[in-house]
């Protein structure tokens, strides 16, 4: 049994209770009628009116999730006439009550049946918007439903002749009643008092009703709106790949239509805005490695490299906050221009073929301050929000020569005062090297590349990211392979 056919369960029986009780004060047939005779009717046409719901709801469930509500609705109200129509025919077959009686008890089911079927209906909505959510789908929208505005004003419409008739009918029979009986059997007094509870228990029923019926409402409504603002903040924070469930078919539903249009307008803005950065990056990085030893796929390969090390180090506890995805992807994204600094070295130092003098040495150890001062006056060009990627671009480019004991450059940083950025590029740069051939070298093997490293552990390289290195072994040897140098062609 689902939530809402339980919910049915309830309201059905509350409403058998409170329309026994209902024909005793406004209906002087009723008041007179044995209990027995009082709840038999009452009781077969809930009875055989709860047993058609059962039945008609399998069909509506396997109806169109957009017809649902609606047909729901239709049929409580519905059969809540219809079992005041059979408590009806039933006592005119066997008591012929006075037409006023009957008028009584349709009002009073006609009037149950609405606030019942409200908020039963309200309640299959909500259920339907979660259904959606949960499966990431959108309920169709038309032109044909009503407004918020115009179903509020149909359920203050239709509360208020509810209320005005029944308080109608309950003080005419209490004045008849005050007339023809109370004068006679009890003080004023106290007939008056009887009539104030009367009125009060009617008043009570109906707002009782009309406060269940705007609570279903706004929990609804509610619903809606965090809908809203929970994909918003997600959107905030750079998250496009989020939507809008829509779930109503007025005002909320338009609206979260037009934010999932802008939603997508955004993401095709912001993927053209990275693609351009992208593209930049690598141009930027591909001109600075034009003027050195090395060749564009070293590029490729040591920012696919920080990536797999900072996804594996990412699974150690003390990392974990740090390394979110978007934090893994702008360093991945910034890894390219770690050398972007070379451009200012000269080419008669940048080029030698042989070991580098002291002098030269100074010099080419300039490129990584270099690299960061030109990215840092980038940086200042544009808002902070905007140059995330520029951050991590300036730290790898400024320290991916430090070492973890402190004895590398340019500012001999050590430990963790190295940023974790730089820490990733280091081991990445390194083993590209290592497996690289070079003028001045022939490729070692992965397995000699990596004897090196983890003799550099606590010494050169951070431990941590040493160990993300084991860990991720295999997708280095991917990478390697994935992305190996072009032989240069002969030259005929």
């Amino acid at each position: 049994m689902n939530r809402v056919s339980g919910l049915a369960i309830k309201h059905w029986l509350l409403a058998m209770l409170l329309f026994a009780v209902y024909g005793i004060q406004v209906c002087p047939f009723l008041e007179a009628q044995t209990v027995f005779q009082l709840l038999l009717p009452i009781v077969i046409s809930f009875i055989v009116t709860s047993s058609v719901r059962i039945i008609a709801m399998q069909f509506i469930e396997n109806s169109e999730l957009a017809r649902q509500v609606r047909l729901q609705f239709k049929l409580d109200f519905i059969l809540f006439i219809l079992a005041a129509l059979m408590i009806v025919g039933y006592n005119s077959y066997f008591f012929d009550p006075p037409w006023e009686s009957h008028l009584k008890v349709i009002l009073g089911l006609t009037a149950l049946g609405f606030y019942v079927a409200s908020d039963l209906a309200l309640a299959k909505e909500w259920d339907i918007a979660k259904q959606l959510s949960r499966h990431q789908l959108h309920l169709p929208l038309n032109n044909k439903a009503l407004s918020v505005s115009q179903k509020f004003s149909a359920f203050a419409a239709i509360s208020t002749l509810i209320l005005a008739g029944v308080i109608f009918l309950v003080i005419n029979k209490d004045l008849d009643w005050l007339v023809n009986v109370g004068s006679e059997r009890y003080p004023l007094a106290t007939a008056q008092r009887y009539i104030v509870i009367e009125v009060s228990f009617v008043l009570l029923v109906v707002m009782s009703y009309v406060l269940r019926v705007i609570m279903s409402y706004s929990k609804n409504l509610q619903l809606l709106l965090e809908n809203e603002n929970q994909t918003l903040a997600k959107v905030q924070l750079g998250q496009f790949d989020t939507q809008v469930t829509i779930s109503s078919n007025d005002e909320f539903g338009l609206m979260a239509q037009r934010t999932n249009a802008m939603i997508s307008s955004l993401q095709h803005s912001t993927r053209a805005l990275q693609q351009t950065r992208d593209i930049t990056i690598h141009s930027l990085a591909s001109l600075a490695e034009t003027r050195d030893n090395e060749t564009g796929a070293h590029i490729l390969r040591t920012k696919y490299y920080v990536k797999a090390l900072a996804e594996a180090l990412r699974e150690q506890p003390d990392f974990a906050e740090q390394l979110s995805d978007q934090t893994i992807d702008l360093m991945y994204k910034s890894a390219p221009l770690h050398d972007i600094g070379k451009v200012g070295i000269p080419d008669a130092i940048l080029l030698k073929p042989g070991q580098l003098d002291t002098e030269q040495w100074d010099t080419m150890r300039q490129h990584p301050q270099i690299g960061a001062n030109a990215l840092a006056a980038a940086e200042l060009q544009f808002p902070s929000e905007d140059t995330a990627f520029l951050q991590y671009a300036k730290q790898i480019a400024l320290s991916h020569h430090e070492k973890w004991d402190g004895s590398g450059y340019p500012q001999g940083l050590s430990g963790a005062a190295i940023p974790l950025s730089a820490r990733l590029m280091a081991l990445a740069d390194v083993y590209d090297a290592l497996i690289s051939k070079r003028v001045y070298k022939p490729a070692f093997s992965h397995e000699k590349a990596k004897q090196i490293i983890l003799e550099g552990k606590g010494k050169h390289f951070d431990p941590a990211v040493v160990e993300a290195f084991c860990q991720s072994e295999s997708q280095f040897l991917d990478i390697a392979a994935r992305y190996q140098d072009k032989e240069p062609q002969a030259v005929a």
